[in-house]
């Protein structure tokens, strides 16, 4: 399954209302998604609001050039899906 995030919008707190490609639409809380030193800029909530989705990597990305997988972005929506649960033990985001 491959998929593309064709819209997000910023809704505050480091939540994103994501649509894909596939047809579903949800919010991804993202404020435990930023470790690392990629992501350091990404805590301030301005810098954070600056994401776009990039039209080549059909994903989120972030002018200092992070991206998140639309992969990680669909679990982080839909992660208490009973139905989706063996597609993301399938990616590797739940045993």
């Amino acid at each position: 399954m491959f998929l593309h995030v064709t819209d997000a919008k910023y809704l505050g707190d480091y939540k994103v209302e994501v649509t894909f490609d596939n047809g579903r639409k949800g919010v991804a809380d993202l404020v435990n998604s930023l470790g690392g030193p990629a992501f350091e800029p990404l805590r301030n909530k301005s810098e954070f609001a600056s994401l776009t989705v990039d039209e080549e990597l059909q994903t989120v990305v972030w002018p200092n050039g992070v991206d998140l997988a639309p992969e990680y972005l669909f679990f982080q929506v839909f992660k208490n899906n009973p139905e989706l649960q063996s597609q993301f033990k399938q990616w590797g985001y739940v045993a």
